[in-house]
């Protein structure tokens, strides 16, 4: 199957009718599903071939904005619609989510959601929302990429601009997506002999009002980070907590520091 030309990977010509599209991209679809092809491996990325075509063809605009392209560069058509398009922009407000349903329900098939998942990753996410000023339902694509790439997200999901996308989503639609809660740096002090002997040690995390047991493993230095799996900020919308790490730091005998003290005053 041709890797760039829309109407070559249905298998139809230009002048297709909308319901000519759609019947081709059912039984293609049908054909390379993932789960009927449990011994194909090369059938996921022919599947992929396939779903993209059929969403950029089946809306009006994308499909009118590629024949112009193909007017103007013809066999590179692809290429130049790519370079300007993300997984989210071709995917925006397709109904390709509604076929997979339907073969769901006829053939007991995996539906679009854990399919594409499986295709793009986990920063693939499908939002839907209704109430009673409306419905909507969308895809987030969430992949790391290079600007203009397939694949580049229309936003990061990450940093703080990630968490302005994630406002702007909830804003809108009233859906939280799935956000993995941050980390946590605290202290841990201990004095030598609790270093070099390593054991439980019993810590109290006011952040969130909860006596910890810490595994302390013998002979840390100071310096050293531990990790507590889990124990960071919670996630939101299902999404995993953070860890908390704690910073060692080995307190000095009394009498050592003094002596380390007067030593830099007399030094001045």
């Amino acid at each position: 199957m041709a890797q760039g030309d829309y109407y070559q990977v249905l298998g139809v010509d230009q002048n297709a009718t909308d319901q000519q599209i759609k019947e081709a991209f059912r039984k293609l679809a049908f054909k390379y599903h993932p789960d009927r092809n449990t011994e194909n491996p090369a059938a996921v990325e022919e599947m992929k071939k396939v779903n993209e075509a059929y969403a950029v063809l089946s809306n009006p605009a994308k499909k009118k904005e590629y024949n112009t392209l193909k007017n103007q560069f013809g066999s590179s058509a692809y290429t130049h619609f790519r370079s300007h398009h993300s997984e989210q922009d071709i995917f925006s407000g397709s109904d390709i989510n509604h076929i997979f349903e339907e073969m769901a329900k006829a053939f007991g098939l995996r539906g679009s959601n854990e399919i594409f998942k499986e295709f793009y990753g986990k920063g693939f996410q499908r939002f839907e929302f209704r109430n009673p000023g409306g419905f909507a339902r969308g895809y987030v694509f969430g992949n790391p990429s290079k600007a203009g790439r397939p694949g580049q997200a229309p936003f990061p999901l990450s940093g703080n601009k990630g968490k302005m996308a994630r406002f702007l989503i909830r804003k809108i639609s009233g859906v939280q997506l799935p956000e993995d809660g941050a980390d946590i740096d605290e202290h841990l002090y201990l004095t030598p002999e609790q270093a070099l002997r390593g054991g439980p040690y019993a810590y109290f995390l006011r952040r969130k009002s909860k006596k910890l047991v810490v595994k302390i493993p013998p002979g840390v230095r100071s310096g050293q980070r531990i990790r507590l799996a889990g124990m960071g900020q919670e996630g939101k919308g299902g999404g995993k907590p953070g860890d908390l790490f704690l910073k060692v730091h080995i307190r000095k005998p009394l009498l050592k520091s003094l002596k380390e003290f007067f030593a830099r005053r007399k030094a001045t």
